[in-house]
């Protein structure tokens, strides 16, 4: 019954929809925001100015999703994690089922973004192109259990199309992740392009690039 109300809610006209995600379930959804037609049902949902989330889009079971100002998730992404009450992950007590993305940053449009652990995307950065896949949580094979790691792309980062990101790591500020590379490292050379699997700072780029010094997120 409570998934039958939420298709309804969902294929209500934006004006209308906004009324009972803000009214029904608590969400934080400032007047210039948008939701297109999409199933986003978290437990709690911050959404800033010019924030927006486009068609296709599906957000369930995890229980924090901030966009700051003008911050996007494109079309068609399957954004999942797990309930901090979940059986399967009670060896982390310490984890937070989290999508935080800071303003004027992006995720572009079929992607796989699990958020069993928390995940980080920093201002003006873009996870672009297609298909790629950030997954924090795997299994630990020493202790023979679930396991997650919260994942963390820096500032004005651009992280190329069909990537693997695994929990633990970190893209550091103003760096490019190649497409097709794996990155599975806390990472710590800023201003480096990281490629190959798995990933490692392969050339280092010139802080004057203009996609370091942008004032919008989008590179139209």
């Amino acid at each position: 019954m409570k998934n039958l109300f939420r298709i309804l809610v969902s294929l209500l006209p934006w004006p209308i929809r906004k009324f009972f995600l803000i009214h029904l379930y608590g969400f934080e959804i400032h007047p210039s925001a948008s939701i297109g037609w999409a199933w986003v049902f978290p437990k709690k949902l911050r959404m800033g100015p010019g924030s927006r989330i486009d068609h296709g889009t599906v957000i369930k079971g995890v229980d924090e999703v901030v966009l700051e100002e003008n911050a996007s998730i494109g079309r068609l992404n399957w954004i999942t994690g797990e309930p901090l009450n979940s059986k399967s992950f009670s060896y982390n007590m310490n984890r937070r089922p989290k999508l935080v993305l800071k303003r004027e940053s992006a995720i572009t449009n079929r992607h796989l973004i699990d958020c069993t652990d928390t995940i980080k995307i920093r201002e003006y950065s873009i996870v672009a192109g297609f298909r790629s896949q950030l997954l924090t949580h795997s299994i630990d094979l020493h202790k023979s259990v679930q396991d997650c790691r919260p994942i963390e792309i820096g500032a004005y980062c651009f992280v190329g199309t069909g990537v693997i990101v695994l929990g633990g790591s970190r893209l550091p500020d103003y760096c490019v992740l190649g497409a097709g590379s794996l990155l599975n490292h806390f990472q710590e050379e800023t201003y480096s392009l990281y490629a190959g699997v798995p990933a490692k700072p392969i050339k280092k780029l010139d802080p004057h690039l203009e996609f370091f010094h942008r004032n919008k997120g989008y590179v139209s």
